[in-house]
């Protein structure tokens, strides 16, 4: 990404953090087979610093929106401990096959590992670590519903594997989505499917008490073009709302 096109992916700055509006399809960091990553380009945020920014926390690749940078180290710690102490709140925005029966609800299924050939994949497991995930109707449309998430706790793929346990997969999800069923996960039959829509998972806002003194920080990610179009489905109208 050019410099230019990361600061135009600038959503908020002060001395502590910044906030980008990550793209979908792009890994946060290297993984373990090398490759390119949007921590490649931070040094365009430096903005007079020594040092480049630094991930405060991550976001899958295929998902969009409000990615937090610490600033510098001791921004770094104290981001790090309000994502620990779950005191940032974050809302994601879904579009998901079918419909849930009701407006809202709560979803508590713990989470653990697939298996240790897998890497980040999960299901569900009753003897894994806790997973709470709140979520709301924000609209429905024919075949798709609009929804608002909210994860109390932060597992690997939390929002995907609860929106597909609860019968409603995330447009898009070629891990846990239709196409590769939380069934055949589970048997270790699955393979990600190969095209497709681009997930429709965007983490829309985010709120930080990063002072004491001053009112927490909300910040807003717009609507990302792929899923302009199901979102209008689903009877959203303009950037506003």
């Amino acid at each position: 990404m050019a410099p230019e096109e990361m600061l135009a992916r600038l959503l908020y700055r002060d001395g502590l953090m910044l906030v980008i509006d990550k793209p979908a399809g792009v890994a946060v960091h290297r993984g373990p087979k090398g490759g390119s990553s949007l921590e490649d380009d931070f040094d365009a945020l430096r903005f007079g610093l020594p040092r480049a920014p630094a991930l405060a926390h991550r976001l899958d690749k295929d998902t969009s929106g409000c990615l937090v940078l610490g600033r510098h180290r001791k921004a770094l710690a104290l981001l790090g401990k309000l994502f620990k102490q779950g005191k940032i709140a974050k809302t994601y925005w879904a579009v998901v096959e079918g419909a849930p029966a009701a407006d809202e609800g709560r979803i508590e299924i713990p989470l653990g590992k697939l298996d240790e050939t897998r890497g980040w994949w999960m299901k569900p497991d009753p003897h894994g670590q806790p997973a709470v995930t709140t979520w709301k109707v924000m609209g429905r449309g024919p075949g798709h519903t609009w929804l608002a998430l909210e994860p109390l706790t932060g597992r690997t793929h939390q929002l995907r594997v609860h929106c597909a346990e609860m019968g409603w997969p995330i447009v898009g999800d070629n891990i846990y989505g239709t196409q590769a069923s939380l069934r055949s996960l589970r048997k270790q039959e699955a393979s990600p499917r190969q095209g497709g829509p681009t997930l429709h998972l965007h983490a829309r806002a985010i709120v930080v008490p990063i002072s004491k003194n001053k009112p927490p920080v909300t910040i807003t990610a717009p609507v990302p073009a792929h899923m302009r179009e199901l979102l209008a489905k689903c009877r959203w109208q303009t950037e506003s709302k």
